[in-house]
Parts: structure tokens; sequence; C-alpha cells
């Protein structure tokens, strides 16, 4: 296994505190976009994610009062218009992966996000499993205001799962901007909450996200992600088989005695 609490990471802060990790873009000055570099140390940290044993959720921070702006104008997208297709698309497939480790990783990520939240920044959000955002965040999915596509990084894929087909082409078509309010309304954000709050009502929820059975987080992360693709029937028979393997672990046998016992369960994620 990995450990994790000791990494220390080139374009990003990182902190282990209690089996949470927490993670902030570190540029607020430019409202923390992403750089080439950054990318690949965010896919790389959450493969390895996989295999630590000392990190059983991982939370978004913002900072400076903004979550991402994305890429970085000058750092990402001038040297992408001199790129060759090779070049490009070996860039595109280095950030889904970065999607990809995060839907991967065996841990479940919460979004904190406060100020803007576009671009990769909407993206990084999207991809995680819990969002909590404050009333002044912005969101968006702003790729066509930069003549791109909206289909970016998972976003036509995730997107209209979260908050509808309909809704979803909207914001990829127009690159508008998503108030808080529709993106709670919309089930997007899960909360809202104020900027003071923000931070502790994040880290909270980890806390009591770690505190549960986490070997059995690992497999709903897992299977939330799986049965996109399969038919009901595969859903059902693969749950099935998800239970079963969860079914031989400590924690519910743990949970079992304290019922009996008429205490509260203190599982250990085994």
């Amino acid at each position: 296994m990995t450990k994790m609490a000791g990494r220390k990471p080139t374009h990003f802060l990182w902190q282990v505190e209690g089996k949470v990790a927490t993670i902030r873009l570190d540029r607020p000055e430019r409202k923390n976009p992403l750089t080439f570099e950054s990318y690949a140390e965010l896919r790389d940290t959450f493969r390895d994610l996989v295999y630590a044993d000392d990190v059983d959720a991982v939370v978004f921070l913002p900072n400076g009062g903004n979550f991402c702006s994305g890429g970085d104008v000058h750092d990402i997208i001038g040297p992408l218009v001199k790129m060759d297709m090779k070049e490009l698309l070996a860039f595109t497939r280095m950030t889904g992966d970065f999607v990809k480790a995060m839907l991967n990783c065996g841990k479940p990520i919460i979004a904190a996000v406060d100020g803007v939240a576009v671009g990769a920044g909407a993206i990084i959000a999207m991809a995680s499993d819990i969002r909590i955002a404050t009333p002044e965040a912005k969101t968006a999915f702003l790729f066509t205001r930069v003549g791109l596509a909206g289909c970016d990084m998972g976003a036509c894929a995730i997107l209209p799962r979260t908050i509808g087909q309909g809704r979803a082409a909207e914001l990829l078509y127009t690159g508008r901007t998503m108030s808080a309010e529709e993106g709670e309304r919309w089930g997007f954000y899960n909360r809202l909450v104020d900027a003071a709050a923000l931070e502790a009502d994040a880290l909270d929820m980890a806390a009591r996200i770690v505190s549960g059975p986490t070997f059995a987080h690992g497999i709903t992360k897992t299977q939330l992600n799986q049965e996109w693709s399969m038919g009901l029937d595969q859903a059902i028979e693969a749950e099935a088989q998800a239970q079963a393997i969860c079914m031989q672990t400590g924690d519910f046998k743990r949970a079992y005695e304290a019922f009996v016992a008429k205490e509260k369960p203190v599982f250990e994620g085994n």
C-alpha cells in the first residue's frame, strides 16, 4: 500500500488529517488556473490514491476565494494553438486521464466551491462525488467560448446524468455561467452554505464519510461509476456480488455486534 500523508506536490497544496486529504490549487492571484504540470501531477496523485491506506476521502477546497479558473490562458491555451494533432491528442487524453483517475481512485471526493469554477474547474467539481458551494459560486463549462466543443473531459457523459440532458445541453452549447442557485436547484450542488462555513462543512462531511465503512464506500463509488454502462439486470447482479463481498468484512460483523449491544459501531475499513 502507498502512504500519501507525506506527499509534497509541486503544483498544489496537499494535506492529510484523519484520513481526509485536502487539495487546494495554489495560484490564488490568478483564480487558481491549471497548467500542463498541475494536470499531470493531479492525475498521478489520484492514480496513487487507489493504493493509499492512509486516505479515505478527498476534499477539493478553494483558495483565495476561488475554486479554479480552468486551463491557464498563457501556460496552456497559448502553447496549444502551436501544437500539431498528435501533440493535441496527447494533451486531451492526459486531461481525460485526470478525470478517469478521479472516478477510479476508490475514495469519495467532495468539491467545496467558492468563486469561479469554470472550464476544467467546473469539470473537477462535476467529477467529484459530492459538491457543496457558496451562493457566490459561478460555474461555467465555457469551452465553446474559446472555440471548442462542449465535450471536454467527460462533460457530455457526466453532466447530463447530473442535471439532465436539456440543462446540460444549454450549458455546453452556450458556455454561460450557471449560478449557485441554479446549480443547487438542478442537482449539481448538494447544498449551498455561506463562504465562512464552506470549508468546515465540507470537512465535516468528509469526516462523517471516513468514520463509516470505508471499504464499502469504495465499493459504492465503483458501482456508481460502473453501472452507468450496465442494463438493469446487470446492475442488480453486480450489486449482489458487491454486497456479498462487503458481507465478508469485519465492518459488517462490527455493525451487527454493535446493534445487538445497542452501541454505535466503530468501523475499521476492513
